[in-house]
């Protein structure tokens, strides 16, 4: 009777070590995608709108639309604008925090989806040549991040 003892709790102690090893793996396996991921992982696509006046949610709409219909959106763009009532709208869009295009329009623009859809081409035209310079750098010195 004595060994039956010795046996059972031999057998609970190592079923016991089992349940917590059984554990720690799925936690780890939860919590493995959180290490994993890294700054290539976000997410793309998006122009976000941050204009204020009706010019500026047309000119944001038309140029939106162009852009994703001429191209493939693996980049992340912000549509800003700063209204005047005397003289217009102040319209620039950003690429990774910097400026690419800049563009006063005036209070009764009429023609303001040609101007946008321009303005989607240029801006396009500016990422490639952005991301061809970002290729061509020489880094052997510097992360990049130190630059």
């Amino acid at each position: 009777m004595f060994g039956y003892r010795q046996k059972q709790t031999r057998s609970s102690t190592h079923g016991s070590s089992r349940r917590r090893f059984a554990w720690a793996l799925v936690l780890l396996s939860l919590a493995a995608p959180t290490f994993a991921a890294s700054e290539e992982d976000e997410m793309k696509g998006f122009i976000v709108d941050q204009a204020i006046s009706h010019t500026g949610h047309d000119f944001y709409r038309a140029f939106s639309e162009r852009l994703r219909s001429t191209s493939r959106l693996d980049f992340n763009l912000v549509v800003r604008e700063r209204p005047s009532a005397r003289w217009g709208s102040l319209i620039w869009v950003e690429y990774e925090q910097r400026t690419i295009y800049r563009r006063f329009l005036p209070p009764n623009t009429v023609d303001l989806e040609e101007i946008a859809y321009e303005a989607a081409d240029l801006v396009k035209a500016q990422i490639l040549q952005r991301r061809l310079e970002i290729l061509l750098q020489d880094t052997t010195d510097l992360e990049k991040d130190e630059l």
